[in-house]
């Protein structure tokens, strides 16, 4: 997919640890693993939006596009 998501970076770089930021933003741990381990097929906006309060970042810093067959970056 080319759609990579970088929650794990950014929770890394944050010191946040998945537990709390799901508590924090209000979804279950599991839903917040898959976003984080790219499995997801979609982030609804208000999701996304919580995420990016809560690690005081843009959604650029989470979210990248990327060709397929490209190498990540």
């Amino acid at each position: 997919m080319p759609i990579i998501v970088n929650l794990d970076v950014m929770m890394a770089k944050r010191k946040i640890g998945l537990m709390d930021l799901a508590e924090k933003i209000n979804i279950t741990p599991a839903n917040l693993s898959i976003l984080k381990n790219n499995k997801a097929k979609a982030v609804r906006f208000s999701t996304l939006e919580q995420i990016c309060r809560v690690l005081n970042c843009q959604p650029a810093d989470i979210l990248e596009y990327q060709e397929d067959g490209a190498e990540p970056m």
